[in-house]
């Protein structure tokens, strides 16, 4: 009987987010100034980048903002004590329920859907893919590329994946990304497991970048929040300029689960 019951617990526990009360954006994001709220229903979304030596005035809450977001989103990534943080914030409209955690969990499993994705380089004057390659590997240890699965039809609680990108600037570049289910939501960390490096030259060293991505269903269609951060040495900082080549990936990263997502609602 205790074994049935210790059953039944565990089963609601994770099936609490598939019955949480859909919140809507302002609830969520009270008070937001309405330049920010309208950048954030757009195509391009909101995203802006900080520095340490400023000081750090997150959406998320963190600096007093009243959002109602899970501290532990930015605390994670704060964790690393960052030189910088870079925020975005999106919202893709759609109807209430059009879209469900579960698009949101395939669409992060199409890892190869971010092989070819443009950016913009400055330097280059033009559009160029950011990542010439993309897959999913076995594990840490064992650099194997394996394919992606085909789309789930039930949403795990957790899920850990590996996933080697052939970056244009940062060549194989190796990261951990982290699936977990919150009351309300998806969270998706992502961190570097290998160095980051630029011609042979550490750049970002293991376990020193983290980006937090959450997903959660709203009224007015699919919220996605991210917060990404690393320590870098002021030596690299005074060559690289980190926000700007660290927002551009987070974009380019934004951009292939809503093209996914949107894909799957339509």
């Amino acid at each position: 009987m205790l074994k049935n019951l210790s059953c039944f617990i565990m089963g609601m526990f994770f099936m609490f987010p598939l019955f949480a009360q859909t919140r809507s954006f302002g609830m969520i994001f009270p008070g937001l100034p309405e330049n920010i709220r309208t950048a954030v229903f757009s195509n391009e979304g909101y995203i802006i980048t900080s520095e340490k030596s400023s000081g750090f005035n997150l959406l998320s809450g963190t600096a007093g903002q009243g959002s109602l977001l899970d501290p532990q989103i930015a605390g994670t990534v704060l964790s690393i004590q960052p030189g910088f943080i870079v925020e975005s914030l999106r919202v893709i409209p759609g109807a209430p329920g059009a879209v469900s955690l579960l698009d949101v969990y395939n669409a992060l499993g199409n890892i190869r859907g971010l092989k070819g994705r443009l950016y913009h380089s400055h330097t280059r004057d033009g559009d160029i893919p950011l990542f010439e390659d993309a897959s999913r590997m076995e594990n840490e240890r064992k650099n194997v590329p394996i394919p992606d699965p085909r789309p789930a039809s039930t949403l795990p609680s957790s899920e850990t994946v590996y996933i080697r990108l052939k970056d244009v600037n940062f060549g194989n570049s190796y990261y951990r990304g982290e699936i977990r289910l919150t009351q309300y939501g998806l969270r998706y960390s992502l961190s570097n497991y290998k160095n980051l490096s630029y011609f042979f030259i550490p750049v970002i060293r293991e376990e020193k970048f983290i980006a937090q991505l959450y997903f959660e269903p709203i009224q007015e269609g699919v919220l996605i929040y991210s917060i990404a951060g690393a320590d870098v040495s002021d030596f690299i900082s005074s060559r690289i300029h980190m926000p700007s080549a660290i927002s551009k990936r987070l974009a380019v990263i934004i951009s292939w689960v809503a093209e996914g997502i949107g894909g799957s609602s339509s």
